[in-house]
């Protein structure tokens, strides 16, 4: 999945320490953003790179990660008109992108540059927010509201009924291939909980016996999802919310149309059922 990247080690502590010259920028214009980019392998443009286009560089900055002991840093109105093999990508382009630390570096920043760009006024008295020193937070000096990064639970689901698992397919969104049943978690229950809500309100199914596989960090969208398996409980007829999903369909083990490895706990989740390993 995208956030396996070892042997390269992703460090999240916040410590704002100064740029180096090889220290790496990541820019960002909505989904956009700035890479060089060779057939499916990308990088990101360094600190010495955009120097010349950009007084202040190295004064003005905001601290994001490291990676292998290199630092990662978001950029704000960064020229690059002198970098003739960059240009603006879209996000997306990360699904597939190698190298795989690099893509997972590129997604992880869009998700806080997100949230920066969201928190620059407080919600309480709408002051300007500054970064505090210590933590990875936005605080009003004014009255003290403190603002963390966003993270939202959500679930997917592996309903199975014997040799069977349910798949779905999205309605309205980009994204055309076979999925599993998902949904974020709501105010007041448990993860158990979402399991079943989800399932019952996007194809009317119940489940039972339900089985935690893994989590994962889904930048995307801010999500930090929850896999699980949960066998059918009763009827296996669906009910399918149209307003959710084109379709959703029964697959025989041996006739699920997933071959391809892919960087989402829904692709694993699928091919660990395909192959018989849950």
């Amino acid at each position: 999945m995208i956030q396996d990247i070892a042997p390269h080690r992703y460090r999240n502590e916040y410590n704002p320490k100064p740029p180096e010259k090889d220290s790496i920028m990541l820019c960002y214009d909505g989904h956009q953003v700035l890479l060089e980019k060779k057939g499916e392998e990308i990088r990101f443009p360094t600190f010495a790179e955009l120097e010349k286009e950009n007084d202040g560089i190295y004064e003005n900055y905001t601290y994001l990660f490291e990676i292998d002991g290199k630092c990662f840093y978001l950029g704000e109105h960064i020229r690059y008109a002198q970098l003739s093999t960059f240009q603006m990508e879209h996000t997306e382009a990360f699904r597939q992108a190698k190298p795989l630390y690099l893509a997972f570096a590129g997604i992880t920043g869009f998700q806080l540059y997100n949230w920066y760009r969201s928190r620059k006024f407080c919600g309480v008295c709408g002051r300007p927010m500054v970064h505090d020193k210590k933590e990875r937070m936005m605080r009003c000096e004014y009255c003290g509201q403190m603002e963390f990064p966003k993270i939202c639970p959500a679930v997917i689901i592996g309903v199975t009924d014997g040799n069977r698992l349910l798949m779905s397919k999205y309605a309205g969104r980009d994204y055309k291939k076979y999925a599993l049943i998902a949904g974020f978690a709501e105010i007041g229950e448990t993860i158990e909980e979402t399991v079943q809500r989800e399932v019952m309100e996007e194809v009317g199914l119940k489940v039972k016996n339900l089985r935690y596989y893994k989590s994962q960090p889904w930048s995307f969208s801010d999500t930090l999802l929850f896999g699980f398996f949960a066998e059918l409980d009763g009827s296996a007829e669906i009910t399918l919310d149209e307003e959710e999903l084109a379709l959703a369909e029964w697959f025989e083990r041996e006739e699920i149309p997933v071959t391809e490895k892919h960087i989402s706990l829904t692709n694993e989740m699928i091919l660990a059922f395909k192959e018989g390993k849950v």
